[in-house]
């Protein structure tokens, strides 16, 4: 005999358990636990719940475990965040700039892979000479951020700084791209030394110089032979070609694709034309036109698809999106110069003068003008 199930009581018992667990959530949220003792499901019974402070930030909550040759767990840890943003500014700033020390921070990262002797950490690292090594290794041994082995034995991390340091360079990997983003705003800043001053502002055509400069490279390793310069209404300018397109697959150990890379690293510099241009007058590079322009987007078609990406004054806001699907290779990089620092607009007679030199050069490269 079949019984038939009653699926209205089991909806309304599934409800009643997930109203339990969020109160639970809840709960836990406001643990105070001084004692950094682990959590269970006693606790979150036993909690009171959530009361408002005058002016309180709220806290942050956070716990670890280090999976290596010697595990260590971090129990779950409470913060105020208001205390934390009262913390001793000039220690915390000693501590980071102890750790803020390139060498330094190089001789952490290689002792956490394994405990390493002097000569060997000086060979790793291309110290030259154990001078240098014994100038960083006194300054870490004095702030307990390493430790040594007994008659000058090998070098390591102490046990209980093993888990914060590697909590701090997970949080610093989160803030990797803000270095980008501090010499895109250099380059604003500075905008000067790269298209050069005029009488009526700066030149928007040395911009353009650089964007189309990525497309020959292209051709010049045997990939594009078409390029369309199309002039838009509003003062932005379109540079597309059919060249193999940005690749938009992450470099290995790392989640940015490289067409974020190359628009936004302006120290970064690759001989593949697909990837990097050189740059041309006075140094300037597709990451400099993106700094200098009030919107930029780039347009990839490889892979049977269309990829897009946005950015305003060279800082991404958006990531690397599929919009549509294409038979198609190439890359259109459409960028309006920022109005702030470059008031003229694209010269005609230029671009034209441009392409007729284009033209000597390349004469399999056809370019042309799209109003």
């Amino acid at each position: 005999m079949t019984t038939s199930r009653d699926y209205g009581k089991e909806l309304d018992f599934l409800t009643v358990e997930v109203n339990e667990l969020k109160q639970l959530l809840s709960h836990f949220i406001g643990v105070q636990s001084s004692s950094h003792k682990p959590l269970h499901v006693n606790d979150f019974r036993k909690a009171s719940p959530i009361t408002e402070v005058e002016n309180d930030l709220g806290e942050i909550f956070y716990s670890g475990q280090y999976r290596g040759q010697n595990g260590l767990r971090w129990d779950p840890q409470q913060r105020n965040v208001s205390q934390l943003l009262d913390l001793d500014s000039d220690k915390g700033a000693k501590v980071l700039a102890a750790l803020g020390n390139k060498q330094r921070l190089d001789i952490l990262t290689t002792v956490l892979r394994g405990p390493l002797t002097g000569s060997e950490i000086v060979d790793q690292l291309n110290m030259g000479t154990t001078g240098q090594l014994y100038h960083h290794t006194k300054a870490l041994l004095g702030a307990d951020l390493l430790v040594q082995e007994e008659r000058g034995g090998r070098y390591s991390l102490p046990p209980h700084r093993t888990l914060p340091l590697l909590l701090l360079l997970s949080a610093i990997s989160d803030l990797l791209d803000t270095s980008n983003y501090m010499e895109l705003t250099e380059a604003r800043n500075n905008a000067g030394t790269y298209p050069g001053e005029q009488h009526e502002g700066y030149d928007p055509n040395h911009l353009l110089w650089a964007v189309l400069e990525n497309s020959v490279l292209e051709h010049e390793a045997g990939y594009c032979s078409e390029i369309s310069i199309v002039l838009q209404k509003d003062g932005s300018v379109t540079v597309a070609d059919n060249g193999r397109g940005i690749p938009i697959q992450a470099l290995p150990n790392s989640t940015k694709a490289p067409v974020q890379t190359v628009l936004t690293e302006i120290g970064h510099y690759n001989t593949s034309a697909s990837v990097v241009a050189p740059g041309g007058l006075k140094g300037i590079n597709m990451p400099v036109v993106n700094a200098l322009s009030e919107r930029l987007s780039v347009e990839v078609r490889c892979e049977g698809k269309v990829f897009r990406q946005d950015f305003k004054h060279g800082i991404p806001q958006s990531e690397l999106l599929v919009i549509g699907v294409t038979k198609e290779t190439g890359t259109s990089v459409t960028f309006r110069p920022d109005q702030d620092i470059i008031a003229s607009s694209f010269d005609k007679t230029q671009l034209l003068n441009r392409i007729a030199e284009f033209q000597k050069i390349y004469p399999s490269l056809s370019v042309e003008i799209i109003e």
